[in-house]
């Protein structure tokens, strides 16, 4: 089966693409074209005018801010996963990318597809949440940053107004100091290209990692596919900080997390087996991240 017939359109700036929306309110907005072209395809989307992103080059970057790391939309996961400054400074979000789906996927979907797309499942979305990541969205009347937590508001909706384009994401790197960081991205996935059954996204920062049992100064825990938008679960948190991380704190920590998961069945995981799986990957998940801490 092939598309409708629509009308294409390639700007090479985001105040271009915005005023493109603002003309065409119907329009669609393909990024790394890796779910857009397949609705295409089958017809289940037919859009009359289609607005290719892909010529924006202002919007592919990785780059320094003050006091955090700002990624254009239109970053690439290949990018993303392969950067050493990622690597080293949050290197959940390296991991993540790398975990997306296989090769050809990576080389072309983008950080902005993936977030606008708004999957609870999704990489992005989850790691993003842990990090309390910043989104940038950019519409007629200028520019706006929304919290993640407030960008996901239901299953696959955002705080996106219809006009408004993503054009990056912001994490600072303040709360997580080189040396006394570890950070950890789990999941259950039965293919590689599909999306995962239940992902987990954790941070840790320790006192000192020198210390015969460090204590846990932050932690941060996010889950994907556990509720209808990406999940950060504070009490679990809660749960390990001031603790060297034994079994007492992981169990706190992972009834907590079980408590406020609220995951919707699936072929091959009911919502029985991913809310217990959210207590085995809360354990799983802290304690990857805080051996990784040690390790610094």
């Amino acid at each position: 089966m092939k598309p409708e017939v629509f009308e294409y359109h390639s700007p090479t700036s985001a105040e271009d693409a915005v005023t493109l929306m603002e003309e065409h309110e119907d329009a669609e907005l393909l990024a790394g074209n890796q779910s857009l072209g397949v609705q295409m395809a089958n017809r289940l989307a037919a859009p009359d005018h289609l607005i290719d992103l892909n010529e924006i080059e202002d919007l592919k970057y990785i780059s320094e801010t003050g006091d955090g790391i700002e990624i254009g939309a239109l970053t690439r996961h290949t990018t993303i996963a392969e950067s050493d400054h990622l690597d080293r400074e949050l290197p959940l979000l390296a991991e993540a990318a790398g975990e997306i789906a296989g090769p050809s996927v990576r080389n072309m979907g983008t950080l902005g597809g993936s977030l606008g797309e708004a999957d609870p499942a999704g990489n992005y979305p989850t790691v993003m949440t842990a990090l309390d990541a910043t989104i940038t969205l950019q519409g007629p009347d200028g520019t706006r940053d929304v919290d993640v937590q407030d960008f996901h508001i239901a299953y696959m909706m955002t705080a996106r107004e219809e006009e408004e384009l993503i054009v990056s994401a912001t994490v600072s790197t303040s709360p997580f100091p080189i040396g006394r960081t570890g950070m950890s991205f789990q999941e259950i996935k039965r293919v590689p290209h599909t999306w995962p059954k239940l992902s987990a996204a954790a941070a840790v920062v320790v006192d000192d990692p020198d210390a015969d049992e460090p204590v846990v100064e932050e932690a941060r825990l996010a889950f994907g596919n556990a509720a209808d938008v990406p999940l950060r679960t504070e009490a679990a948190e809660d749960a390990v900080e001031g603790t060297s991380l034994d079994e007492d704190a992981l169990s706190a920590a992972a009834e907590a997390a079980m408590d406020a998961s609220e995951p919707a069945g699936e072929m091959q995981a009911d919502a029985e087996y991913k809310e217990d799986q959210v207590g085995v990957f809360a354990k799983r998940a802290l304690q990857a991240a805080y051996d990784n801490a040690l390790e610094e």
